[in-house]
Formats: C-alpha cells, structure tokens, sequence
C-alpha cells in the first residue's frame, strides 16, 4: 500500500495492535510476531507522536480498501494485511489457528493471486514459521 492512501472514514484501527506485533520493525529493533515494547495492549503505540517513519507510513489494507468485507477486520481475521507494489503481503497472528486457510479467507487469497499474477504479482503468507506464496 501506498503511504499516499488515506483512512477510510468508516473503519478504525478500535482495540486492534497487531502492526504493534506482527511485523519486523529494524528501526524498534522488534522482530516480528513479538510485541513492539511501546505497544500498550489494546490502546497502541506509547511512542505515536515519534514513532518511526515506517510505523508513521504504513496502513493496513482493512484500513484502506473498503473492498474488504468484516470478515477481514483484523480484530475478526487475526490477519493484517497489506500491499508492496504487485505484492500482497499477509502477517496471521501465530497465536490463532490457521485461519488464512479456510473460507472465506483462503478464496479471497487465492482470488488476489490470481488477480495480480498476470502483472508479475503474488501474494504471501507469513504465519508461525511458514512462508506461503499464493
């Protein structure tokens, strides 16, 4: 996704910290599926006025693309997903079961890939230790 993407007024982030998780943040020293130490559980980031530009530019895709039904809330899903140019990128909570391959997930992954192969595209899963290209 493009840092030039904007919120869309209907959605909010509510309880959900998963970019606080999930993601590998080098400028934090945070690994990822550990939380961030400036995550306070269920509010955000501590640290927002100042936080990293990565942190500053990213939105996830629930935020931005009201494509996306409710099933996808990341609060719902425990996924939080996100686009880098002509890949789809896919962060799932390791501490839910495999949720990204049943319905109505796995449809709509597979339907993503499809969509964006013809240019190049793909899209990714990362959950516990697997890596899955779509």
């Amino acid at each position: 996704m493009s840092s030039a993407l904007a919120p869309l007024e209907s959605r909010s982030c509510k309880a959900c910290t998963l970019c606080c998780r999930l993601p590998d943040i080098d400028d934090l020293d945070k690994p990822a599926d550990e939380w961030c130490r400036h995550c306070i559980a269920e509010k955000g980031c501590s640290i927002y006025a100042d936080r990293p530009k990565l942190c500053r530019d990213f939105l996830c895709r629930w935020m931005t693309d009201e494509g996306l039904g409710d099933e996808w809330d990341p609060l719902k899903s425990h996924m939080m997903v996100y686009g880098q140019g002509q890949q789809i990128t896919v962060l799932a909570d390791p501490d839910h079961p495999d949720l990204w391959r049943h319905h109505p997930y796995i449809s709509q992954l597979e339907s993503w890939a499809a969509n964006t192969a013809p240019a190049g595209g793909y899209v990714i899963v990362f959950w516990r230790d697997e890596v899955v290209k779509i």
